[in-house]
């Protein structure tokens, strides 16, 4: 199929390598423009404009797609299908019309629960036993169009990182095989039952607040792992927590450090966090941090 690919971050690179893969006629990428990065602020390509450029691929990386010329540049390319994967722009009517077969996103999760900006995120905060990726028909909602494939996966105990990844390899799998047959996957409505949103992770949610029970922030550490990183005060130094686990007791008040391995009592049980890391430092044990930064039993944190 001539196909276009619009994504952005590393989540949308699989699909990209996927369809190329696969023998389908990628006439062009589009993409975010490049954001400042790094300590230099220097303009950086994302992963998908840098992905797509050492496979040769034409990127275009238009801040909007809402302006007649960039919507007419579009049309221009004679596409069979758009494939999108986080790409995070709004794609008007406009676009979402002008190929054959329309637009089809990979999104991360089993419609209609989790439409937005942080499927993986949210379904690890919520507790959910399983997620998966949706091959979805876009339409001019968010994340509302008719679904033509669900793939499912236990959330089990990964981390948000561990999750995107194979979720993002799912759909790449789950659209080869939609595009390699359309007739086979009809799209159906979604159900109105069951739809939630899953709004963009905020850095202030990080912050591990310790009046919470204790497995509800073993579940946020997965959740902001890597992105952007659940942490902890001591005496003005921000703790990084990556890893966690979680025991019953903890009859202290929350925040309290209840012995010398780093229990800390929650509204209800005790997390324990395992791996962790200091501003400036690399990740450790939490034996190894507590070997050269005292945090002693019967210290309060917030």
């Amino acid at each position: 199929m001539r196909i276009t690919f619009m994504g952005t971050p590393e989540f949308a690179v699989p699909s990209l390598d996927a369809l190329v893969a696969a023998g389908h006629d990628v006439v062009a990428a589009y993409a975010q423009p490049p954001r400042p990065a790094h300590r230099g602020r220097k303009l950086t390509p994302s992963p998908v404009q840098a992905r797509a450029e050492a496979l040769g691929i034409g990127v275009r990386t238009p801040p909007s797609l809402r302006d007649p010329q960039a919507q007419a540049d579009f049309a221009a390319l004679d596409l069979d299908v758009a494939v999108v994967a986080a790409y995070g722009l709004i794609l008007p009517p406009a676009i979402l019309t002008a190929p054959r077969h329309g637009c089809i996103n990979v999104h991360g999760s089993i419609l209609p629960r989790w439409r937005g900006a942080a499927p993986v995120q949210r379904a690890i905060l919520a507790g959910d036993v399983e997620t998966g990726v949706t091959i979805m028909q876009m339409d001019e909602g968010l994340d509302t169009g008719a679904m033509r494939l669900v793939d499912r996966t236990p959330v089990a105990a990964k981390t948000a990182g561990a999750l995107t990844d194979e979720i993002a390899r799912m759909g790449a799998a789950a659209m080869v095989r939609v595009l390699a047959d359309l007739a086979a996957f009809p799209p159906r409505a979604q159900p109105d039952e069951g739809a939630t949103y899953a709004a963009k992770i905020a850095k202030s949610e990080a912050r591990l607040d310790f009046t919470r029970d204790a497995a509800a922030l073993e579940r946020a550490v997965r959740a902001y792992n890597p992105f952007p990183g659940a942490w902890f005060d001591h005496d003005g130094e921000r703790i990084r927590v990556h890893a966690a686990s979680i025991e019953s007791g903890g009859k202290a008040a929350p925040g309290t450090v209840i012995d010398d391995a780093l229990g800390i009592a929650c509204g209800s049980g005790v997390l324990r966090p395992t791996l962790v890391q200091r501003a400036g430092r690399p990740r450790m044990t939490a034996g190894d941090l507590l070997r050269g930064y005292a945090i002693p039993a019967g210290t309060i944190l917030a």
